[in-house]
């Protein structure tokens, strides 16, 4: 049986903007249904299932944002995302109120829209997963691996409090998708999931965006911050934040009385670091850091990969209408060898493509360099090497405490010593006391 196509409503009065969109999210795979008003939209929303609303802001008649409306109340299956010429923050914020997933100002590019509509389809997902009984707390996090059961455990512990949390992963292991698994199975999972990538916002814009043009006290949550209010406000970049914004999280995660959503953010990297370096504030840091999780990379994830490999292949096929793609053997091997630099975005990007391509991709069809790394030799290492390795990489992780790193090794403090001095390893000798 072939599976049924994601499926999208374009609902747009400029005839054109219908012909782009249609064009661009059919040549993805979707199968794509357009109208030019809203009442022609909820024709087609009573006659038959649609997946994601594209909808226009400003449109003679019906408004766009009635269209949302009527979709959050009467469609929970259905996920609406709102585009507009208008671009500012109070458009923004209006959109979410709404019950919006996602606001897109014109003009976007074909890479924004697509980035829109493959969120709109995780949320959708997140919470379909949510809605079943078993497994409810994974949602679209896959992996049965040792380090990924501690995220899922850490994740089920903090969604039962409202404390911030900081997510902590390389580019790539899906910070964003912990977070919204995160909000959805915790008490805020009915109120709205924000995301702001804090990267994207001009330094100089971003506490307005944030926080609103008025700082009056006692004044009504405004901006984003605002906008969150009854659900979670996640930050990505966080180690980007310039120092208003940071002072700004403070005052607020500090100040029980005022209100606001529960904060989720992440980073690339320790704050500690950060902290060290005098660009970023400690008492953030301080703030978040009870609430840590760390993303492992997907090289240390290699049994799981063969489940990515086969959760995205299926996902192609549902938004393709293709069968799921068979990977043979050595096409998989070749994908475990691999670095994965790029984490599990990379994996996805390369199966998605792995998948549109053959119905039974090989080693000959994945990307130059995956194909040659398959090709060599594996390197053979002395135990005395692989020790090392596995010493150093434990002791970054834990930023050069040894009472902890040997801890997670298994040993004391002693033959951690001994073992780091045989290794000419220095790393964490000037963190702690002799």
């Amino acid at each position: 049986m072939v599976p049924r196509r994601d499926s999208i409503l374009i609902v747009d009065d400029a005839a054109d903007t219908r012909e782009v969109l249609t064009r661009n999210l059919e040549a993805e795979g979707y199968e794509v249904v357009a109208a030019r008003d809203v009442p022609t939209a909820l024709g087609i929303l009573e006659a038959r299932a649609i997946d994601v609303v594209v909808t226009d802001l400003k449109m003679p008649g019906v408004s766009g944002m009635e269209l949302v409306r009527h979709v959050r109340e009467n469609l929970p299956d259905t996920m609406p995302l709102m585009i507009t010429g208008y671009p500012s923050v109070e458009g923004a914020v209006l959109a979410i109120k709404l019950g919006a997933e996602d606001f897109l100002p014109k003009p976007f590019t074909d890479v924004e829209l697509l980035r829109a509509i493959r969120g709109a389809f995780d949320k959708l997902s997140a919470r379909r997963a949510l809605q079943r009984t078993e497994q409810p707390l994974k949602l679209g996090l896959v992996g049965e691996c040792e380090a990924m059961r501690r995220v899922l455990r850490a994740i089920r512990t903090a969604a039962g409090v409202d404390s911030p949390v900081l997510l902590v992963g390389e580019v790539g292991t899906g910070r964003e998708l912990a977070a919204r698994t995160l909000h959805y199975s915790g008490p805020r999972g009915s109120g709205p999931f924000v995301p702001v990538h804090l990267g994207s916002i001009p330094p100089e814009q971003a506490l307005a965006e944030l926080f609103g043009a008025s700082e009056a006290t006692g004044s009504a949550p405004q901006g984003l911050w605002g906008a969150a209010l009854h659900g979670t406000l996640y930050l990505e970049g966080l180690d980007v934040a310039s120092p208003d914004v940071q002072i700004a999280l403070v005052q607020r995660l500090q100040d029980g009385r005022l209100p606001g959503p529960r904060l989720t953010a992440s980073a690339t990297g320790p704050l500690r670091v950060l902290v060290r370096r005098g660009t970023f504030r400690e008492d953030l840091m301080h703030v978040l850091s009870a609430g840590e999780i760390h993303l492992p990379p997907l090289r240390e994830r290699g049994h799981d990969i063969a489940l990515l490999v086969r959760h995205f292949a299926e996902r192609t096929a549902a938004r393709t209408g293709r069968p799921v793609a068979r990977i043979s053997d050595q096409a998989l091997q070749a994908l475990r060898a691999y670095s994965w630099p790029g984490n599990v975005a990379e994996l996805q990007s390369v199966v998605e493509r792995l998948a549109a391509g053959s119905e039974d991709p090989d080693v000959t069809d994945l990307p130059a360099l995956m194909r040659f790394s398959a090709l060599r030799e594996p390197q053979l290492q002395t135990l005395e090497d692989v020790e090392r390795a596995h010493i150093q990489r434990v002791l970054t992780a834990v930023e050069g405490n040894r009472s902890r790193a040997a801890e997670i090794l298994g040993i004391d403090r002693k033959t951690l010593r001994e073992k780091m001095k045989r290794a000419a390893l220095t790393f964490g000798l000037e963190a702690e006391d002799p």
